[in-house]
């Protein structure tokens, strides 16, 4: 009957043990989804920062007026698609 006793205790020890890891485990993941969101909300604020004051880096060579402008979207009436 002692052995049955002290292995309950042992296994309340161990599941208290489990709980209290879990719980640090719980706060640590918590801490790191904060600062991921945190860091990627900075990393989105400097972007913009830079975009402002340098809008196209690639854009700095003499040939700025050959250059072509992107393809813009066009329109199209729905009647010439029921065709």
């Amino acid at each position: 009957m002692t052995f049955q006793w002290l292995l309950t205790g042992m296994a309340l020890i161990a599941a208290a043990a489990a709980w209290a890891r879990a719980r640090r485990l719980g706060k640590r993941l918590e801490r790191l989804t904060e600062s991921y969101w945190e860091l990627r909300y900075e990393h989105g604020q400097l972007k913009a920062r830079v975009n402002r004051l340098d809008p196209d880096p690639s854009s700095t060579g003499p040939d700025d007026a050959t250059r072509a402008a992107p393809p813009g979207v066009a329109f199209v009436p729905l009647s010439s698609l029921k065709r």
